[in-house]
């Protein structure tokens, strides 16, 4: 009987999915979105891995890496989802996949393990769940070899948006000869014809001491670098939080330019597994125009939508009717905030309006209208000037911070729900329909005691309503003014 191999997944659940702008943004990227389905995109690769497990491959708990910004995001979704982590090693900073990687290795290498990795980004769909636990199991008995297993996607068109591998027969899989970057239209179409080249899917399977291995031999100050900031790390329940200062000195690289790309003829043997599982990494809204789901005339629509006359194009409504006539092979996304009208074909491009936005010191890139706390949420409702309305929601049980506001008073009316309020050495209840008042400078904290949502409506008044004006003395979350 074959020894068991030991499997952790891994799934890097960093980024920002800026090409899937306006719906994805920074405070809340597009891994945690819902575009199909009823789970997110970060909750079906979760699911799909946690089923890689058969005879002689044990699965375990897995391991999520990403940024401390989006920690409760991952909690409250892991949680609906009903899978529990081994743990979540939160990056400080970016410094990308090679340093985040290499956290996860040292993670799995602890207490003298040496697991298989199988390590996936958080952001891809699948649609045959089949095929892909097969070509994963695969892969994880090559990397018990002690190989470096590379997920390689079939070309089905002359895409400009991905990366490539070209490889060649051999015994067992397919040996990978080189890694190429992202083509222009007639190399694509190149690459389709000679019949070598597959999409790189970005997922691989290796020991985690192969990782260090090869990246000590190819990127040793990463390694060194990396390890520093694992020493000085804290825990805090299941959070794993690498030193701030140490890991701000990282180098930042990708795992395919860090060593996968280099791997090709060194001592490393490095393999293709083909994955032929409805695969696509929702880059940008035409691949999830082709994921989708389309009447007769090529069309996609989510939310409440109307077409007349056209063809080919994806409508992505998100809080009111959105109705087009006479369009063809265009994408139109609408939210609360921000509306999207793009060419199917540029899609990749929505990046150029992301950097518009930096560049002017616009906050519709980074947070929703509706922004998600780990207490719940709050919708931006109104505002002008010396006004802001908020609409508030707080889960059962949770407790915002104990704070202040420097230019900012505030009203409280409470619509469902009970409300426990402090105000400075008061603490009082309030149910439905009732109210209180919060003077500019008074210390005071809103909780739900209740078994059910409390919501409230806030109204903010005063010189200056922006949401740095708070200062904590306390916070169940380990947040910091």
């Amino acid at each position: 009987m074959s020894p068991s191999l030991s499997v952790l997944p891994v799934v890097m659940a960093g980024g920002s999915g800026t090409r899937l702008w306006p719906l994805s943004r920074a405070g809340y990227p597009k891994q945690f979105l819902v575009l199909s389905g009823n789970q997110s995109l970060f909750q079906d690769a979760v699911t799909r891995l946690a089923a890689l497990g058969d005879k002689d491959i044990q699965v375990g708990a897995p391991l999520i890496v990403g940024n401390e910004e989006h920690r409760f995001l991952v909690l409250d979704q892991l949680r609906e989802a009903r899978i529990a982590p081994q743990a979540l090693v939160l990056e400080p900073v970016g410094r990308n996949t090679a340093p985040a990687l290499t956290l996860a290795a040292l993670q799995a290498l602890e207490g003298g393990q040496d697991p298989i990795l199988v390590v996936t980004p958080a952001d891809q769909t699948v649609t045959d769940a089949e095929a892909f636990t097969q070509s994963l199991q695969r892969a994880i008995r090559l990397a018990g070899t002690g190989a470096i297993a590379i997920l390689g996607i079939t070309p089905d068109r002359p895409e400009t948006g991905y990366g490539y591998i070209r490889s060649t027969p051999g015994e067992g899989a397919d040996l990978v000869a080189q890694f190429v970057e992202k083509p222009d239209e007639a190399t694509a179409q190149r690459y389709i014809a000679e019949g070598d080249y597959s999409w790189n899917s970005g997922m691989f399977v290796l020991k985690a001491s192969v990782w260090i291995a090869a990246l000590r031999n190819f990127r040793p100050d990463i390694v060194e670098a990396t390890e520093a900031a694992w020493k000085a790390r804290s825990v805090d329940a299941q959070f794993v939080r690498p030193g701030k200062v140490e890991f701000a000195a990282v180098p930042s690289d990708s795992v395919d330019y860090a060593v996968m790309e280099r791997c090709p003829g060194s001592k490393f043997d490095i393999r293709m597994v083909t994955l032929a599982a409805g695969w696509n990494d929702l880059g940008a809204w035409d691949a999830v125009w082709q994921v989708a789901g389309k009447d007769a005339q090529g069309n996609a629509q989510v939310g409440d939508v109307m077409l007349a006359d056209s063809q080919n194009t994806l409508v992505h409504a998100s809080s009111r009717l959105v109705s087009v006539v006479g369009l063809k092979d265009v994408v139109v996304v609408e939210t609360a905030d921000a509306v999207l009208v793009a060419d199917r074909a540029r899609s990749q491009d929505v990046k150029k309006i992301v950097g518009q936005l930096t560049a002017g010191a616009r906050t519709e890139h980074t947070l929703h209208r509706k922004v998600h706390r780990p207490w719940g949420w709050y919708d931006s409702i109104d505002a002008g000037p010396r006004f802001q309305v908020k609409r508030i929601m707080v889960k059962p049980g949770a407790t915002l911070s104990l704070q202040m506001h420097h230019h900012r008073a505030e009203h409280w009316i409470v619509v469902t729900g009970t409300a426990e309020v402090t105000c400075g050495d008061k603490k009082l209840l309030l149910t439905e329909n009732q109210s209180t008042y919060i003077p500019l400078g008074q210390t005071h904290r809103l909780a739900n005691p209740g078994k059910v949502d409390l919501e409230i409506i806030e109204v903010q008044s005063g010189s200056y309503l922006g949401e740095d004006d708070i200062v904590r003395f306390e916070d169940t979350y380990g947040r910091t003014s």
